[in-house]
């Protein structure tokens, strides 16, 4: 994990500007306070924020080739360097560090483009050619490293963050009100889109070539599915090769110079990630976890199972309602997005906890749902599509108990009302968005609260279509819950799981999380197994608990999911609430920003604190979180958006001034 930033003009040469990417580095310098360096010539400069993992002593960036040509500052892992740079000295490369980074740089000088595919691992990069001006660029296959830029006055910026890019103050600093949309639609915008306009996110998977004044894309790699299953091989084979690709994945996040720790849920893909890193360990290790004083969100029973059945040494942070609203304003700066949920924020106390032991590396068990089938949203698309086949059926719908089994309890009355709920959009199978329908009519609720400006400038914007744009060919020919996988790792892993939940809040306090099940080797195999081994009736991720049945104990294997999720607008409307939040919603701030209707939100406001003490629907609680991050990232990036101190030059391990 570290942090990456720059400038290169289009063309011709440029006074550089050393300043510039001095703060440039110490906005990011959370993401890599180890280390910081810098190269500079009149056409480009190159930051880097430094957090020291592999080659402790050589691996310092920017880092160049044996004649100083190219140039990289690089963000991530790549987990198969050793084996890639054995290859790369047999064809002839001389190596002057035992860094993955160097490792990266030979195999661009190699392969050039189609380096990417040889890469296992979390990235995102530039390479600088300071022969002939060409700046390449690229992120990993799922997006678990972030990469931002924008051109502006003839130079193209970039950084791991967009408050990097507003280091230079006459870039424009504006909220995209398509990007509000489609976060309020998907939990996260598009990319390329960001919420600021004219700043874009390079998309995971994908590359930008720039020579020349010329700005090139181009995609490697995409998830894809088979049109037709091999249901003649058993589940059992599938389970075995499954848990072999995890053995290995395992192993090759485990190569660090500093400790490797794990995160520890109470569910059973980290569970499964800790119990595979105990096997190839030789030293007792440390484990991770956040438990909730509400017994509604807590899993600290099924967390302490795995600790006694591992006998991993343990740490806990507690998350409550007053370091949740204390912790989100400043979780807000790191995503540098809306968000819906205040999942983020115990996670963000979580890595804080880490970083308090002494670790900088930690595995979770993040993708496993995605890839396998975990969440309810999968087998509603299984029910719901069954149920399209007779849509006047009365007992079809009846098998939703089964997925809500304590529904039936609440009366007849809920019961008519989630039939109501999932119902629409029923027999709308064709549409490409089919599984996601009853998300995205959940999460819009917040566009009520948009005000009328806002409304009038997405008119005629298509946020439900954000995803359509680049279907594979054969995308319809898909099973159902393939083109559900496919859209759920191309939204929310991609744009929330990975960001505001993932890199953002272990970034904010210098960690690394590292991901077994975001293998791509592992991805593509699980792509091919048939979907009934994956879902079996109702039960997910059968293939993965047939494959680690042996190793967890039954009471994880054979729980009932609880997904992740943390106290929501109840944190914000007790007592002792942090200032800020009434400030937020006040009149002055919500005309200011000209994003929020008053009255709606007024109204929203009042009725979280009536109901202060139950738990309130779904929708209410994303509204008001919603409404709430999103005050909150107009006030800390426009209104009072805070330039940092730039690196003292004495403070740069790596300090490269060709310009004289």
């Amino acid at each position: 994990m570290c942090g990456i930033a720059g400038y290169i003009q289009l063309q011709g040469e440029t006074n550089p500007d050393r300043g510039l990417v001095a703060r440039m580095v110490a906005s990011i310098r959370h993401r890599g306070p180890d280390e910081f360096g810098m190269y500079i010539d009149q056409r480009c400069a190159l930051g880097h924020a430094r957090l020291s993992i592999i080659d402790l002593a050589g691996g310092s960036q920017p880092l160049t080739n044996e004649n100083n040509t190219l140039w990289i500052t690089y963000n991530g892992e790549v987990y198969n360097y050793l084996e890639l740079r054995e290859e790369l000295i047999k064809a002839g490369h001389k190596f002057k560090t035992n860094s993955d980074t160097e490792v990266i740089l030979h195999a661009f000088e190699q392969w050039d483009i189609d380096c990417l595919e040889k890469f296992n691992g979390q990235f995102a990069f530039a390479i600088y050619n300071s022969e002939n001006g060409r700046l390449f660029m690229a992120r990993d296959r799922v997006g678990i490293r972030p990469l931002f830029w924008t051109v502006h006055n003839h130079r193209l910026y970039f950084g791991s963050e967009i408050k990097a890019l507003f280091c230079e103050p006459s870039i424009p600093r504006t909220i995209d009100c398509k990007g509000l949309d489609e976060t309020f639609t998907w939990w996260t915008s598009a990319a390329p889109c960001t919420l600021f306009e004219n700043i874009n996110e390079l998309e995971a998977g994908c590359w930008i070539n720039l020579q020349d004044g010329n700005i090139k894309h181009g995609r490697y790699w995409s998830m894809s599915f088979p049109v037709e299953f091999d249901y003649n091989r058993s589940v059992d084979s599938y389970a075995e090769q499954l848990r072999e690709l995890l053995i290995d994945s395992v192993r090759l996040r485990l190569r660090s110079d500093v400790p490797v720790g794990a995160y520890l849920s109470g569910g059973l893909d980290s569970a499964v990630t800790t119990a595979l890193v105990c096997h190839h360990s030789q030293s007792r290790l440390e484990t991770f976890s956040v438990t909730f004083d509400d017994n509604a969100f807590d899993e600290s029973s099924f967390q302490n199972q795995m600790v006694r059945h591992l006998g991993t040494s343990h740490h806990t942070v507690q998350a409550d309602f007053g370091n949740i609203a204390e912790s989100f304003y400043d979780v807000i700066r790191y995503t540098e997005r809306p968000i819906v949920r205040t999942a983020p924020t115990p996670l963000y106390l979580l890595s804080g906890l880490v970083r308090q032991n002494d670790f900088k590396v930690v595995l979770t068990g993040e993708g496993s749902d995605e890839i396998l089938g975990g969440y309810d949203l999968f087998k509603e698309t299984l029910i719901r599509r069954f149920w399209a086949r007779q849509p006047e059926s009365k007992w079809r719908p009846s098998i939703l108990k089964r997925l809500y089994p304590t529904l039936p309890v609440s009366g007849a009355r809920a019961y008519l009302f989630m039939e109501q709920f999932y119902k629409t959009g029923l027999t709308d199978y064709d549409q490409y968005h089919y599984s996601h329908i009853p998300r995205i009519n959940t999460v819009s609720q917040i566009k009520t609260l948009f005000a009328k400006d806002v409304r009038d400038r997405i008119k005629e914007h298509d946020a439900i279509g954000a995803y359509g744009r680049d279907l594979p060919d054969d995308f319809f020919d898909w099973h159902h819950l393939s083109r559900a996988q496919w859209l759920e790792m191309r939204s929310l892993l991609a744009g929330y799981l990975l960001s505001s939940q993932g890199d953002r809040v272990s970034a904010a306090n210098s960690i690394e999380g590292r991901f077994p099940f975001l293998d791509h080797r592992l991805i593509e195999f699980a792509s091919t197994i048939p979907p009934g081994y994956k879902i079996r009736g109702l039960n997910e991720k059968y293939v993965l608990k047939r494959a680690m049945k042996d190793n967890i104990p039954a009471s994880i294997v054979n729980r009932v999911k609880q997904p992740y999720m943390a106290p929501d607008s109840n944190c914000f409307v007790q007592k002792n609430s942090p200032e800020y939040v009434g400030e937020m919603f006040s009149e002055e701030m919500v005309s200011k920003a000209g994003l929020l209707s008053q009255k709606p939100l007024d109204r929203l406001v009042k009725k979280c604190h009536r109901l202060s003490d139950t738990h309130l629907s779904f929708r209410d609680n994303m509204a008001f979180v919603g409404a709430l991050s999103t005050q909150l990232l107009w006030y800390q990036f426009i209104e009072n958006f805070q330039m940092p101190e730039p690196i003292k030059t004495d403070q740069f391990s790596v300090l490269v001034d060709r310009s004289v």
